[in-house]
């Protein structure tokens, strides 16, 4: 049985290579004849061009592995179950569950290394590819939310800022408050706040402040006042993708501090968070439904079974991409827009798993 395990555990893995190795050139030409006019327009240097490529293999990688470990598995035991090979092996007297053994084996092999680059690996690539997206590629899209911005520094300090110029590192229509147990201390307005990173500072024109103390209002006045804040200009509003760019550690820590300055963009972030975990576990639920749908011989051939792995692989993405777009414009929870198409799969797993079994 170790020699068929072996065997089994190696061409999943030797499969799903060449699954890799095919699409993801393939994807650089799609995706190359689609940017090549613009990459001329804006005359990119090419080891930029080469640069992005190199992350857009783990941008594209990590997005579409799934639906390569399905159509791997599809294809590698159709094509033993054409040649008997798994009449025999059940017919010898292996369970159908030892069978699923090896494939799960495997499978735990990928979605380890799934994991570990998602969470250290993909990341870092994530920001160089954003990057280069929207400096030559998105120059017309926002690349943050940049109007109507509240934000809360700590426990005790509140900003808003009508709108937010991340270029000129300028706000306007700034407000700043400062609460002590729960009662207004101060209020600062200003028509505009601009860091001056050469001094390292705040420059605030038509500065404007109300103290309160007691039952009196101080009031201070000034056309240009320079001064300091605990928080940076560039995090009055964070990057739509900031998210994807951190690791592990520095996802958690980001997300916390989201939390607590109100960010708009925090169910985006949660769902980025969950997806780290739910695509390296939609491994064993592809694995699962692939070997229980192709384990036994059809008379239409492997030709079946292919057609059936194309339509469901994209099935699957589009119900990733599908929950992923509802917790952004809905009230729909990070945790289920992520883990509901494994839950469904994992239901349609087990029905075919069962019929395999009879």
């Amino acid at each position: 049985m170790k020699i068929l395990d072996n065997y089994i555990i190696k061409q999943y893995l030797v499969t799903f290579t060449a699954m890799l190795l095919l699409f993801i050139p393939i994807g650089i030409l799609v995706d190359l004849s689609e940017k090549i006019d613009k990459l001329k327009e804006f005359d990119v240097p090419f080891n930029e061009i080469v640069d992005y490529y190199l992350n857009f293999v783990w941008y594209f990688g990590n997005t579409l592995y799934p639906i390569f470990v399905f159509l791997a598995v599809i294809w590698f035991t159709s094509k033993i179950a054409n040649n008997s090979e798994v009449i025999a092996i059940l017919s010898s007297g292996i369970s159908f569950n030892r069978y699923l053994k090896p494939f799960m084996i495997a499978a735990s092999i990928i979605a380890i290394f799934a994991l570990f680059s998602g969470m250290f690996i993909v990341p870092e690539k994530n920001k160089k590819y954003n990057e280069f997206q929207y400096k030559y590629l998105k120059k017309n899209k926002k690349s943050r939310e940049t109007s109507k911005i509240y934000k809360q520094v700590n426990d005790n300090d509140f900003v808003y800022v009508s709108s937010y110029n991340p270029t000129r590192e300028m706000a306007y229509d700034f407000s700043y408050e400062k609460f002590i147990d729960n009662s207004l201390s101060y209020k600062i307005t200003a028509r505009n706040i601009r860091w001056v990173s050469e001094d390292s500072l705040y420059r605030l024109n038509d500065y404007f402040k109300r103290t309160f103390k007691n039952d009196k209002q101080l009031i201070e006045s000034k056309r240009i006042k320079d001064t300091i804040f605990s928080f940076k200009i560039d995090e009055l509003s964070s990057l739509n993708y900031m998210a994807e760019t951190q690791n592990f550690f520095q996802l958690n820590k980001f997300i916390n501090q989201e939390i607590e300055s109100g960010s708009p963009l925090i169910n985006n972030h949660l769902l980025v968070r969950h997806k780290r975990w739910s695509i390296p576990f939609s491994t064993f639920v592809l694995t699962l439904l692939a070997v229980s749908v192709s384990s036994f011989k059809r008379r239409e051939g492997m030709g079946i079974n292919l057609a059936f792995g194309i339509i469901t692989a994209f099935t699957f993405v589009f119900f990733d991409k599908f929950f992923a777009v509802m917790v952004s414009k809905s009230n729909l929870s990070p945790f289920l827009g992520a883990w509901i198409p494994n839950f469904l799969f994992l239901l349609l797993a087990f029905y075919f798993l069962k019929n395999a079994k009879k």
